[in-house]
């Protein structure tokens, strides 16, 4: 389990508030608890809940921001996508989207210009989730960060409902539920 770090907000931050998903500023000064740092983003406990802060915004925090993962230059293929989508999280669960059984689908397609367009369908663990726009847009940005990748699109879908039984060994592992 990750231990919880304790900081105090070296400027202004931008956050969004789980589960409601809705943007705030955290301001200058206020103590929060780093709760969770994978994928590249931050969950915090802060007066008023739990917030989600981008990497780009690490130095609030005190801490140094995140480099890009070195992705091989290139043509993107399927393994390059999935470990992609392997670094995105839902910041209320230590588990990535991938081994939490929440991506149905991807495709990958070339096109005209000789890159790739990736269309990934995935849904949430909850339908009232109000985080989904935000990790489907983290799930995106990551995405067309690839070499090789011209277009992502990332849809949110309710059908089939999820299930904690599409979560893999993997992610049962970590949950400890295996």
């Amino acid at each position: 389990m990750q231990a919880t770090t304790s900081v105090e907000l070296k400027r202004d931050c931008a956050a969004v508030q789980i589960p409601a998903g809705t943007g705030v500023t955290l301001p200058a000064g206020t103590a929060v608890d780093i709760t969770q740092t994978l994928g590249g983003s931050y969950t915090v406990h802060a007066p008023g809940g739990l917030f989600r802060i981008a990497p780009q915004d690490a130095d609030a925090l005190g801490l140094e921001r995140p480099t890009e993962s070195a992705a091989a230059a290139g043509a993107v293929d399927e393994k390059l996508v999935w470990d992609t989508l392997r670094t995105c999280f839902d910041p209320e669960i230590p588990v990535n989207i991938v081994d939490l059984g929440l991506v149905y689908d991807m495709q990958l397609a070339k096109l005209p210009s000789g890159n790739a367009r990736v269309d990934v369908k995935m849904t949430l663990t909850a339908p009232g989730c109000g985080m989904g726009p935000a990790i489907a847009g983290d799930a995106q940005v990551k995405l067309l960060s690839l070499p090789g990748v011209d277009d992502a699109r990332v849809e949110i879908v309710w059908e089939p409902q999820w299930h904690h039984s599409m979560i893999t060994p993997e992610g049962k592992k970590v949950l400890g539920l295996e």
